[in-house]
């Protein structure tokens, strides 16, 4: 992944493209190093500073969250043959099919209209084939650092996350040709957000 984003693509690229990575999700994000914790925020801070102070423009910092997209890479829960009736008729993930957006009414997880389409659109631009997920009313939803970012920082958030079986198991499984998929989509998100981000209209 370090050659994908440093590479002859971004000679032009006039956004900082940054990888985070936080400990505690599954015990806790309240941490000095989970995603509960102002890491995200120094950062968009540390990225828009000058060395004079004085100097910033005002409001730089906040055009910068404004501007900014974060993608929330985490996993998702693909259907299994003996428990199709858990999921959706609609809504049933499978391995080796692709990543999966993510969605939920009680924005357990953070993906809105918007950061769904950009993903969408990222993905067709790749060739990857992407599916959708929401869970079933009647049942309870985890959730991810997605919603826990975005409100710390008011970032625009998608949540997606390749498809497994027996999530928090000892026996979790996923598709290799997912993982494959994952890191093209994440690739061309790198590459292409900026442009195609100035070329989304949305009206009202």
């Amino acid at each position: 992944m370090v050659e994908a984003v440093s590479g002859p693509s971004f000679d032009e690229e006039t956004n900082v493209n940054t990888v985070m990575l936080f400990d505690n999700e599954e015990v806790g994000s309240d941490s000095a190093q989970g995603a509960g914790s102002p890491m995200i925020v120094d950062l968009i801070n540390r990225v828009t500073a000058l060395e004079d102070p004085k100097q910033v423009p005002l409001g730089l910092v906040d055009q910068a969250i404004r501007r900014s997209f974060l993608v929330s890479a985490d996993m998702a829960h693909a259907i299994h043959p003996n428990y199709a009736s858990h999921h959706e008729p609609l809504h049933q993930p499978k391995i080796n099919a692709g990543p999966v957006i993510k969605h939920n009414g009680n924005l357990r997880y953070a993906t809105t209209a918007f950061s769904s389409l950009v993903i969408r659109e990222l993905a067709k631009e790749s060739g990857v084939p992407f599916q959708e997920f929401v869970v079933k009313n009647d049942s309870a939803c985890g959730s991810t650092i997605g919603p826990i970012l975005a409100t710390l920082a008011g970032l625009r958030t998608v949540d997606i996350g390749n498809p497994q079986l027996s999530m928090h198991s000892i026996r979790e499984q996923c598709g290799v040709a997912d993982v494959t998929y994952a890191t093209k989509l994440l690739k061309t998100f790198f590459e292409q957000f900026t442009a195609l981000d100035k070329n989304i209209t949305i009206d009202g």
